[in-house]
């Protein structure tokens, strides 16, 4: 009987851990330089999984994607939403003609062109010469967005909310 009683406690954690895993939060590991200076190869950091349930993607969220065509996951930032046209002119950012003026720093960005239809979403690498992202990849759905990145947890001096 005694047992049953410690193996329940177990059971209860374990299911836990994996109900909070699957459907809550989980941790990922940066894979590569495609994110630089936002984020570093081995950072790690904590994906949201929910919050596109309960709120809206939004220009300039860092989200992980499912990348079907070689089958992984990549962590990417927002810069195209649903139904509009993108545009990189002299490494500024243009929406439907309009620029957009951001804080956030970006590695030089070639010119270049590309529309989402409804429900896409272009994505961007921050280190553009080396980003594997929406210029190759295509766009991506909302349901291609497993979710958002904006706590990083490793490295302990760069511990923090992620811009």
């Amino acid at each position: 009987m005694k047992f049953w009683k410690e193996a329940r406690d177990y059971i209860i954690i374990i299911v836990s851990v994996v109900l909070i895993r699957t459907f809550l939060v989980t941790p990922a590991i940066v894979d590569g330089a495609s994110m630089d200076d936002t984020l570093k190869d081995g950072n790690l950091v904590i994906i949201n999984k929910i919050v596109y349930k309960v709120s809206d993607i939004k220009r300039f969220d860092v989200v992980v994607v499912s990348n079907e065509i070689n089958n992984d996951k990549i962590i990417k930032r927002v810069i195209g939403m649903p139904n509009e046209t993108v545009e990189y002119k002299n490494n500024k950012l243009y929406i439907n003609d309009k620029e957009v003026k951001t804080n956030i720093k970006f590695k030089d960005t070639e010119d270049f062109i590309r529309t989402t239809s409804d429900n896409e979403y272009l994505v961007l690498g921050d280190n553009r010469p080396v980003s594997k992202d929406s210029r190759v990849l295509g766009n991506f759905t909302k349901e291609d967005i497993i979710g958002r990145v904006k706590i990083r947890l490793f490295p302990f001096n760069k511990i923090g909310k992620i811009d």
